[in-house]
Formats: C-alpha cells, structure tokens, sequence
C-alpha cells in the first residue's frame, strides 16, 4: 500500500491538493501497478517560518 507523504511551506488550494492527488495516484497505478483504492497520501502544509533554507527561514526572503 503506496503512503505519500507531500510537505510543503505555505499553503495549497484544494483544487491544487486534488489535481496533485490524482497525478500521483495515477503515475503510481501507471508505473508501480498498484490499484489506486491502496494509495494513501498526505498534505502538510506548514509556515513558512518553520522552513530554512541556506540558513534563511522563508519568512525572511
């Protein structure tokens, strides 16, 4: 059973958490043979203080 597990800084639509949904179900029944009825996936979307990157939070830039 595929999990997916998608973090992202900031915030989806659910339009976008949808079409992102359906690609990926699709590609995994597609490529890895798995019935879409067994993929699992998550959105986490998180503040954009609560990522870094080049010790930079996102907040910041």
């Amino acid at each position: 059973m595929p999990y997916v597990n998608i973090r992202i800084a900031g915030t989806l639509s659910r339009e976008q958490k949808k079409q992102i949904a359906a690609e990926i179900t699709d590609m995994l029944e597609r490529i890895a043979l798995k019935p879409k009825s067994y993929t699992y996936i998550a959105f986490d979307e998180l503040p954009e203080e609560n990522w870094a990157i080049a010790g930079q939070l996102l907040d910041e830039s």
